[in-house]
This record gives structure tokens, sequence and C-alpha cells, in this order.
């Protein structure tokens, strides 16, 4: 075999590496990513309180710290001033996780709707806004992760 095929080959496996190992830092460095986010809304009726329902699937390299769940209507002043990561994280309940295969974890938040609570809230469609926070620090704010209507 010729020199010049050798070092050819060797060149062709270092920028083959290099660019492995690039995707593999840049792949660590993303954000905390939201899937398959569903909203279950149920009224209260005949005497039983009602419910709210959210799941998804959150994927995080570092791990996830924290995800914050609230339900907005599309109607109120967050759709015009916009809902924040700061507000998020200061003021809204948390969604219990669990593991479910490498970087994965499934979280779940449920809340009781009182017969109170449901005449009192806007009627028609509403938003989940999440605020997920990986262990590393990064946060990904989706202030629409998914939608339910209220009758």
């Amino acid at each position: 075999m010729s020199r010049r095929i050798v070092l050819s080959g060797v060149a062709g496996v270092v920028v083959l590496a290099g660019a492995g190992a690039f995707a593999l830092a840049y792949a660590g460095d993303q954000a905390p990513a939201l899937a398959h986010s569903t909203a279950r809304y149920t009224a209260p009726a005949a005497g039983r309180d009602g419910s709210l329902a959210f799941t998804t699937d959150v994927t995080a390299s570092s791990g996830v710290k924290s995800v914050k769940v609230v339900a907005w209507p599309a109607n109120s002043s967050f759709a015009k001033k916009g809902l924040t990561a700061k507000e998020m994280a200061a003021t809204v309940e948390s969604a219990d996780c669990t593991p479910s295969g490498g970087d994965s974890e499934r979280c779940t938040y449920k809340v009781p709707v009182t017969r109170a609570d449901a005449e009192g809230s806007p009627k028609g469609l509403w938003h989940v806004a999440v605020l997920v926070t990986a262990k590393d620090g990064d946060t990904t704010l989706d202030t629409k992760a998914a939608d339910f209507t209220v009758a």
C-alpha cells in the first residue's frame, strides 16, 4: 500500500472522529425538550369534582431538575403580554416526574376542579404552559404545550 493512501486514510479517520466528537458535545448541550404533551379536562358533575390532568415526556441530557406547569385561558392577559420563565419559576406548581428510559422522564400534573372553580373560570380555550429546568441549569419554556376547552 502506498504511503499516500495510508496518510489519506488516517486523515479521513481523524476528520470523522473530530466530527463525531463535535456532534456528541453539541448534543450534550441542547436545552431540555418536551414531547407528547397532552391535557385532559373533566368538568365537575353530579356532586363529584372534575380534574385537569397534563402529561408530557421530557428529555434533558443532564437530567430533569424541575417541571413547572400552569393552565391559562387563551383570552387572558398572558395572551397579550406573554408568560415568562421568571413568572413560571416563582409562582406555579410542579409536575411529578418518573424516569422513562435514557435521559427521558414522564411528567404528570393533576389538579382537582371543584364546581366553584369551574363556575369562576373563563369558558373557552385554555393553554398549558410548561417550564422545564435541567440539572445543568438549561431551561425550556413552552407557553402552549397543550390545549383544552372549558365548556
